[in-house]
Parts: structure tokens; C-alpha cells; sequence
């Protein structure tokens, strides 16, 4: 670059901002594709396991006039969202929000077939087809969880207690079958972009909450909310760390103990939510709390490790039983370590898209609380990515991770109608191209 040029990038941030965005949506870009050809590589030299599309788990294919309604769909969002977002009072925002993200996710998935929502917990590898266990007595099954672990389903047998358990109580309300299950993975997981949002508002103030929520809407990791577990973990995960948000800015011990509660319950929905805790921490951190809210989120904490433990389950022989099934067992921990160690950061360049990737160095270019929000979760993804548990699949296991580095995206000054048609473009050409198992 000439020197008169790097001299105008100096006295002016805003030219500095665009060229930095640049090279990251390059950078994005050239991931993403490399991630692919080199996945396609291993894959015809039988070095890939499983995988018909490394790095996704996933086949090609192609949708034709089956994505149109979602398109259309995705074009009034885009038109839509961005005057909502400013207008709407925020009790009435939240709502609406929620209302589109199901919308949306819904029309995506229904573009595979009327059955598309609960197909995927329908497979023989999923927590429904291993609740016959739980039904004759779930005290026993909690019980005997660890000793007994290998030999259930794929998914229960990776995971803690708590999903099954969650999708047995369903049933036991009366509301049988995966055609609930689903709808209760899809409500849970798209209420996550109002718990973002709040806890954006009360960290970040609520003009950039308005406008990270339409880039939350269309966020291309909305094609796996419906239907995988861990959408379900999103939404949970969202609200304790909104709840610890309102505790912390308000004093409310109410809130506080929702939150203590939902924590306590992360690391029994799943292994790998461990690291999402530095994002309540970041939330602790920037607005310091009293001793007193402390105290009640800490102790209502820990309720859920009391009540399994209690229960007999103890968590960490559920880890170590759970690595083991993992190093035994045909499939993931198979895969290429160096390869997905890379691939997978290609995978989270899908989930969040490309507005994201361009206003991430502007997001950490100022030292506001948005970066801390965005900096907790990329932290805790970056652990366990070069822990090498997470082998691929990233597209579902990251989703309660992803949804807050797209608060980037607040970034942009809206409407950012272009940016907006971006992420909505890429989600529906990767529904059209591409066959997810979930």
C-alpha cells in the first residue's frame, strides 16, 4: 500500500474499519473454500471418516422450488426487520423477534418435507429412541447411568442425563412423541435471540441490542435449530446468562436464582457447555454484581449437581465414561485432528456468515463490553476446538457458542439491508446444497 494511503487509513478509523472488514470477509471466504477442497481431498483418499461433505456432516444436493417460500420469506425479513428493530417499543421487539426466528427457522426446515421437523429425532441414533430405558423407572436409569452407558443410543450415550430426562418429562406431561420434542427444541432455541439481545441491552445498552437482533434472526446457524438437541442448550444457556445480565444491572435475587438455577443445569444438558460459563462470567465481570445477588446465583448453582449427584450420578465418571464410549466407538474420533482443528473455525465461519466476519476486527478494535460478550464465546469455542473432542459436527455442538459471536454484527449501522440479504442468502443456498442429518 502507498504511503499516501496508509496515511489517510491513519487519520481516518472509518476507512481503516472497511479495509480491516475486507480482509476479513476475504479471509472468511478463502477458509470456507479451502476447508471444503481440503475436506474433499481426504475424503477420496479415504482419510475421512463418516463424512459425505467434510467439514459439514452432511451430502450435497440440491433444492429447487422447495426453498422458494423460505426465500420469499427471507426477502420480507430483510425488508422488514431493520425498521421493527427501530421502532417497536423493546417489550413488544422481543416478542416479535422471537415470533420471526421461529418463522424462519420453521420455513427453512419445511422446505425439506412436511415431516422435516421431527425426521431428525426420529433416527435411531437420537435421545427418543432411548427413552424406553428411562420409562420403567427413571430413578434406577439416573442410577445406573455411567455403568450402563454403552449400551444406549449414539446421543445419550454422549451426553449427560439431563436432555433425556427433559424430553421424558415432556412425555409425561401427556405431550408424547417427536413432533413435540421438536417443538420444544425449536421454541426453546429461537427464544435465545431475545435472551441475547437482553443481555446485550443491559451489558451494551439497548441501541445496539435493536440492532444485533434482525442479524440474530437470519443467521445461517438457524438451519440447525431445527431439529438437534443442542438448539435446546442455545436457548438455555441464552437465558441463564440474560438472567445474570438482569440480576447483576438490577439487584433482582429473583433473577439471580433463575440463572444460578439454568447454570447448574448446563454442564448435565451437555459436556462441552462447560466453557460457556465465560460468558456469565464476562456478564459478572463488566457489571460487578452485589454480594448479595452473588451469593443466591452461587448456592441456586448449585441445586442441579446436588440433585444428580444426589440421584447417583456423579459428573465426572460421566465424563470419563463418555470418553471412553468416544475413543472406542467407529466415527468421530476417527477423524483427522489437524484437519478439523482448522475446518471446524470454516464450520463457525458458516454459522455466524459473512456480516459477522466483516465487523469482527471493528468489534475488537474499541474495548467495549461487546467485545467481551463476543471474546467469552469465541474463548470457549477456541477451547474446545484444540481440545479435539469436537471432531466435526461443529454445526449443531457450536450453536450455543455462534449465536453470540453473531452479536458482531450490531456493528454494522443499520438498516445494513446488504449485509442483512447476505446472511439470509448464504442460509438458504447452504439449505438448497447441502442435506444436514439434523
Amino acid at each position: 500500500m502507498a504511503t499516501g494511503e496508509l496515511e489517510r487509513q491513519r487519520h481516518h478509523p472509518q476507512s481503516r474499519t472497511h479495509l480491516y472488514g475486507r480482509i476479513a470477509i476475504t479471509a472468511w471466504a478463502l477458509l470456507i473454500t479451502g476447508a471444503f477442497v481440503a475436506g474433499d481431498i481426504l475424503r477420496r483418499s479415504g482419510l475421512a471418516t463418516e463424512d459425505e461433505l467434510p467439514p459439514l456432516h452432511a451430502a450435497p444436493r440440491l433444492l429447487t422450488w422447495q426453498i422458494v417460500p423460505a426465500a420469499c420469506l427471507g426477502g420480507v425479513a430483510v425488508a422488514m426487520l431493520p425498521p421493527l428493530a427501530r421502532r417497536l417499543p423493546w417489550r413488544v421487539l422481543l416478542p416479535v423477534s422471537w415470533a420471526a426466528s421461529m418463522v424462519w427457522t420453521v420455513a427453512l426446515a419445511l422446505s425439506d418435507g412436511p415431516d422435516a421437523l421431527h425426521r431428525p429425532l426420529d433416527a435411531p441414533t437420537e435421545y427418543p429412541a432411548g427413552l424406553d430405558a428411562v420409562r420403567a423407572d427413571p430413578a434406577e436409569w439416573l442410577r445406573t447411568f455411567t455403568e450402563r452407558l454403552g449400551g444406549y443410543t449414539t446421543h445419550v450415550r454422549g451426553h449427560p442425563p439431563l436432555p433425556t430426562l427433559v424430553l421424558w418429562a415432556l412425555e409425561e406431561t401427556g405431550l408424547r412423541g417427536t413432533g413435540w420434542s421438536s417443538a420444544l427444541i425449536v421454541a426453546t432455541g429461537t427464544s435465545a435471540v431475545m435472551g441475547i439481545a437482553v443481555t446485550a441491552r443491559h451489558v451494551a445498552g439497548e441501541p445496539l441490542a435493536r440492532r444485533a437482533l434482525p442479524f440474530l434472526v437470519l443467521a445461517p446457524l438457524t438451519l440447525w435449530i431445527a431439529t438437534a438437541m443442542d438448539a435446546f442448550f442455545l436457548g438455555v444457556g441464552a437465558w441463564a446468562t440474560a438472567l445474570t445480565a438482569i440480576a447483576a444491572k438490577r439487584g433482582s435475587l429473583v433473577a439471580a436464582a433463575g440463572a444460578g438455577l439454568l447454570l447448574g443445569t448446563l454442564p448435565y444438558l451437555s459436556y462441552g457447555l462447560l466453557p460457556l460459563f465465560a460468558l456469565p462470567l464476562a456478564v459478572v465481570i463488566l457489571l460487578r454484581p452485589g454480594r448479595r445477588v452473588l451469593a443466591v446465583l452461587l448456592c441456586c448453582a448449585a441445586v442441579a449437581p446436588l440433585a444428580f449427584s444426589t440421584g447417583g450420578f456423579w459428573w465426572p465418571d460421566g465424563v470419563a465414561a463418555t470418553h471412553e464410549t468416544y475413543l472406542i466407538s467407529r466415527g468421530s474420533a476417527q477423524r483427522s485432528y489437524a484437519y478439523f482443528v482448522i475446518a471446524n473455525i470454516a464450520v463457525l465461519g458458516l454459522l455466524v456468515g459473512p456480516a459477522t466476519a466483516y465487523a469482527l476486527p471493528a468489534v475488537f478494535s474499541q474495548r467495549r463490553p461487546l467485545a467481551w460478550l463476543v471474546g467469552a464465546a469465541l474463548l470457549g469455542l477456541l477451547a474446545l476446538d484444540v481440545s479435539g473432542v469436537t471432531r466435526g459436527e461443529v454445526e449443531r455442538i457450536w450453536v450455543p457458542y455462534a449465536a453470540w459471536v453473531v452479536l458482531a454484527s450490531a456493528q454494522h449501522d443499520p438498516p445494513a439491508r446488504r449485509f442483512l440479504a447476505a446472511q439470509a442468502g448464504l442460509t438458504l443456498a447452504i439449505q438448497a446444497l447441502v442435506h444436514s442429518h439434523w
